[in-house]
């Protein structure tokens, strides 16, 4: 992997991991125009690089994180069920990550769903202040669909805290620190199992995952701003739009051939 591949991948990471769209679906297709293989560098590359994307929310919301134990303890109660199912069925999870037609398929069925969702959920008024326990724990039920590629975490977790009441903004932006504990587990998880393959990072790895880290943590940061004022004004239809876009495109390599493997 060259440093400009890092960068681009980078790039697509930051703009797509709090976005309702599927990271792993943007990445599949970015890599696969780069011609990147899977190989364990850069399939552990991919996941690390989120480090710096939630970075970017720590740093964006730092006033919410030191704010009181509560908030870290409805974190908690909201990663708990992404914790317990990914260890449970962790290999039947592996692979389904390695089905290219599946993230097409969840793309466009997620696309569809979207246009319809503004219309599915009303706010509630009741919700307005802290997101409480149960509200957190069913947010992290939702999370899970996320296991399934191209659903996205942030679309999961996002309409899981449309169906329970929240804004658009407070669902969004609880997505956001739910990110944090998931994703940190996520990349300390793949780390671990680079190490016992016997793999070990060189310095030019190194360098280009400092390089990821750095472009991630800065597009998400960007992304996020620019979300959260365009799902207030406009809702999901234009993410609808879109994931029926992307999902067909991938559908269409796929099946006409074209070499597409997630990373």
């Amino acid at each position: 992997m060259s440093i400009l591949q890092a960068i681009l991948l980078a790039i697509i990471e930051g703009l797509t991991e709090f976005l309702p769209v599927s990271s792993t679906g943007h990445i599949m297709i970015g890599s696969s125009l780069m011609s990147i293989g899977a190989i364990p560098f850069t399939k552990t590359f991919t996941v690390a690089i989120q480090f710096g994307a939630i970075l970017s929310v720590v740093a964006m919301y730092w006033h919410q994180f030191f704010q009181s134990i509560r908030f870290y303890l409805v974190l908690l109660a909201g990663f708990l069920p992404a914790a317990v199912i990914g260890f449970l069925f962790d290999d039947k999870i592996d692979a389904l990550l390695e089905r290219v037609d599946v993230v097409g398929w969840t793309l466009i069925l997620g696309g569809v769903f979207f246009l319809i969702v503004d219309r599915l959920f009303r706010e509630d008024p009741s919700k307005l202040g802290n997101v409480s326990y149960p509200t957190a724990v069913i947010i992290g039920f939702f999370q899970c669909i996320a296991m399934v590629p191209g659903v996205s975490r942030s679309a999961a977790t996002i309409i899981g805290g449309l169906s329970q009441g929240l804004s658009r903004k407070k669902a969004a932006e609880f997505s956001f620190f739910l990110a944090v504990p998931t994703m940190f587990a996520a990349t300390a998880y793949k780390l671990l199992k680079f190490y016992q393959g016997g793999n070990r990072f060189g310095g030019d790895e190194w360098i280009l995952l400092a390089i990821g880290n750095v472009v991630a943590f800065i597009v998400a940061w960007l992304a996020i701003k620019s979300f959260i004022s365009f799902l207030t004004r406009h809702g999901f239809r234009f993410f609808g739009y879109y994931r029926i876009i992307a999902g067909a495109i991938i559908l269409l390599l796929y099946y006409f051939g074209a070499e597409m493997e997630i990373l």
